[in-house]
């Protein structure tokens, strides 16, 4: 029997560890000073700001105790504050600053150069077909991590 020698979580983890720090270089060359992560939040507050840590580390698949070091480090950085929820007590609400609201024009315009960076040489239908296999795997792996066994 011949072992197939497959790459593509190699691959994955390569490209994602290129893309970040590329992302993070045309970040800094636009003017923004913030990390993945803290874009990774961004991008979810923008779509509805006043989260919990829960709520948002449920949106970014980072675990809590990350999302509150890279929050703190946001709050430092006057992108975001907390706050403690009116209405329950025990919970802190994240919202974002002006600040952080006047980031999102440029943040998207940075995401759109990466993504062109990221396809470039792909045709549309190259594009569509990665895609699905990539959405196949997460599928499969998402499915696997919530299986019983």
């Amino acid at each position: 029997m011949t072992t197939i020698e497959t790459k593509g979580g190699f691959y994955i983890t390569q490209i994602k560890q290129l893309q970040d720090r590329i992302f993070e270089r045309l970040l800094l060359d636009n003017g923004i000073e913030i990390s993945g992560g803290q874009g990774r939040i961004l991008f979810i507050l923008w779509k509805t700001d006043n989260l919990t840590i829960s709520e948002i580390s449920e949106k970014t698949s980072l675990a809590k105790n990350t999302v509150s070091v890279v929050i703190n480090g946001m709050v430092n950085k006057g992108i975001v504050e907390r706050n403690i929820n009116p209405h329950n007590r025990r919970q802190t609400i994240v919202s974002l600053t002006e600040y952080a609201k006047s980031l999102q024009e440029k943040y998207e315009l940075v995401s759109q150069q990466m993504n062109a960076l990221f396809y470039q040489g792909f045709s549309e239908e190259e594009q569509r077909e990665f895609e699905r296999y990539l959405a196949r795997i997460l599928k499969t792996l998402t499915e696997n991590l919530h299986t019983d066994k």
